[in-house]
């Protein structure tokens, strides 16, 4: 059965899911939707951290090249 095939049945299917389910199903689909083809909202949290980052970036704070590396390095092993 091809994706789309698969799509189809399963969207076929979600019609007699109960009211709280096709809600889910439909909030991914945006959600999905918006992060590949759609401009990404930032969330509250996320809008503050990038006014922090830019306020400290005005301020001249820049991790180390160490900090860097180390960063990367703890990352990686992952």
């Amino acid at each position: 059965m091809s994706s789309t095939e698969t799509l189809d049945t399963l969207i076929e299917r979600a019609e007699s899911w109960p009211e709280e389910a096709r809600a889910e199903l439909l909030q991914f689909m945006i959600n999905t939707e918006n992060k590949h083809f759609g401009v990404y909202r930032l969330s509250d949290e996320e809008r503050a951290a990038v006014r922090v980052g830019l306020a400290q970036a005005k301020a001249g704070k820049f991790a180390s090249d160490k900090r860097v590396q180390s960063v990367f390095k703890r990352f990686r092993r992952a």
